[in-house]
């Protein structure tokens, strides 16, 4: 077991950088609100470039889950669960996320076993002129210090993967919309 000194030593409150993505999107928040929640929709936009979403499941309340399969471009599958904290419909969800197992067991990164067990994050929606403001975070959660670097070393990966998934959405909002 590490003590308070060895640099494995969890804290919930480690100094580390928090990700930020901002985007408008041009279309109303409820839509935007129910693509970003509806299993149905979430299967046609919901994953990084090259990679699509085999299968979710979503219970959206404060204690369900949101379960899902991203099928990468060699057939291998990635599994990752939310857990909501907060869902606050049109305008928030605050979630902790991870990735799973098929059964939405907590796992470690298939391929950076020092990235963080669990991620604190949230996605802020706001009306602006029938187009939508999305603000998301996300933060190491508990996580080591080990972790906590992977984590900040990490946003421009992290930027590429959301902007990648985030012009899939546009694409599907546009083609919603007509």
């Amino acid at each position: 077991m590490p003590n308070a000194n060895s640099p494995d030593t969890k804290s919930p409150a480690a100094a580390g950088s928090e990700f930020v993505l901002e985007r408008v999107l041009a279309a109303p928040r409820a839509l935007v609100w129910k693509v970003w929640t509806d299993p149905e929709h979430l299967l046609q936009w919901f994953s990084p470039a090259g990679m699509t979403m085999a299968s979710c499941t979503m219970d959206l309340r404060p204690g369900g889950s949101f379960l899902y399969c991203l099928r990468l471009p060699d057939g291998s599958d990635m599994w990752a669960k939310w857990v909501f904290r907060e869902v606050a419909a049109p305008e928030r969800q605050v979630w902790v996320h991870g990735f799973s197992d098929p059964a939405g067991n907590r796992s470690h990164h298939p391929m950076a076993p020092t990235w963080p067990l669990e991620m604190l994050c949230s996605a802020v929606f706001e009306e602006r002129g029938g187009q939508t403001e999305m603000t998301l975070r996300s933060a190491a959660h508990n996580a080591s210090a080990t972790e906590q670097h992977t984590f900040d070393s990490s946003h421009t990966s992290m930027e590429m993967g959301w902007g990648g998934t985030l012009r899939q959405l546009v694409a599907h909002l546009a083609k919603l919309q007509g």
